[in-house]
């Protein structure tokens, strides 16, 4: 039993894109396995081999009430691989997962530009970026319908590692993530999504205010973040908080992130509660944070609300989660308490 009077009681709050314990804290080259940064289209690459989760992000997550978080490979690449959504609790990966791959990893703009300028070969422009990526979807494409037809005609069918990954995009079971940040690059991944009937989520977004209405025809949601971070790049000049609010009053569905550790994990919370502040409103930022977050990394049926039959992942504040001064007096995750701040207290 847990006396919760006069607390704040939500579902375990999410991280809908975010690279902790793929880019460890204090650990510098060695603990950083974020970009395979040599070959710029890596789908089969997967974010669960890369994931350390002694690193101590994970506690700071549960100390701030994050329960689930959606981690994988940077933007250094064209394709940077395969996304995992774990819970942010156990010392064995395997056993934190909730859905894997979860989303296959995209992008397009200036990451991809610098790193690949800097070694003097292919893409260092925007058009060998979506030529690129268009060039590999067109092949799985094709590996997934000689597939099918070899199945549907009980011929062999010689199966290819580097191909297989990209099936349940194909197929729709799991979308394209694409890191965008401007709105040029936001077009030219809806319509490199549209093009290959793919679903896709618009992570960062950063320009997205500008083009709320081209945003909202497309049918895609937004992952929208790292607002708090500092504007060090051409492409995130236009960063600001109200974009979410802006999304959302225009119908877009809105999550938000803090791409951790471009800013930390744990601030995810103080993140919406700028949001909210800028337009977003606090229900609405709650939900960006909860069950919002849940339905655009399609792991809603198990967690994102509190309701019968899901996991029982639970966050209880002394306040607003979204207030600087409020405390996290519990985490828990499958029904156990996984952070008590009264034991902390005592050690």
């Amino acid at each position: 039993m847990i006396d919760a009077s006069n607390c704040w009681v939500t579902p375990g709050i999410i991280e809908a894109h975010c690279h902790i314990g793929i880019i460890e804290e204090k650990k510098g080259f060695e603990g950083d396995d974020c970009n395979e940064t040599y070959e710029p289209v890596t789908p089969y690459l997967r974010a669960i081999d890369g994931i350390n989760v002694m690193d101590p992000a994970f506690h700071n997550a549960l100390s701030a009430g994050i329960t689930g978080v959606m981690v994988g490979p940077g933007s250094s690449n064209v394709v940077g691989g395969q996304f995992i959504f774990i819970k942010t609790h156990g010392r064995d990966i395997d056993n934190m997962v909730v859905l894997e791959p979860a989303a296959m990893k995209v992008a397009f703009g200036e990451n991809i530009k610098t790193n690949y300028d800097q070694k003097n070969k292919l893409p260092s422009t925007r058009m060998s970026v979506a030529a690129l990526l268009r060039e590999e979807l067109f092949n799985a494409k094709k590996y997934y319908e000689d597939k099918k037809n070899s199945i549907k005609n009980n011929d062999k069918f010689d199966e290819e590692f580097k191909k297989e990954c990209w099936l349940p995009v194909i197929n729709k079971k799991i979308p394209l993530k694409a890191h965008v940040h401007r709105t040029d690059d936001i077009l030219t991944a809806i319509r490199i999504a549209k093009e290959f009937d793919l679903n896709l989520t618009l992570d960062h977004c950063t320009e997205g205010h500008l083009i709320s209405d081209e945003i909202l025809k497309s049918g895609f949601p937004a992952i929208v973040g790292p607002s708090m971070a500092i504007r060090n790049k051409i492409e995130t000049q236009n960063a600001d908080f109200k974009t979410s609010g802006i999304l959302h009053k225009a119908g877009v569905k809105v999550a938000i992130t803090t791409d951790h550790p471009v800013t930390r994990i744990q601030d995810l919370p103080i993140c919406a509660g700028f949001a909210a502040k800028e337009g977003l409103g606090i229900e609405e930022a709650l939900k960006a944070i909860t069950i919002n977050a849940a339905e655009i990394c399609n792991v809603s049926h198990r967690i994102g609300s509190i309701e019968e039959g899901k996991d029982a992942d639970i966050a209880i504040f002394d306040g607003n989660p979204m207030e600087v001064f409020t405390k996290t007096l519990y985490t828990i995750i499958d029904g156990e308490i996984v952070y008590n701040l009264k034991k902390i207290n005592k050690i």
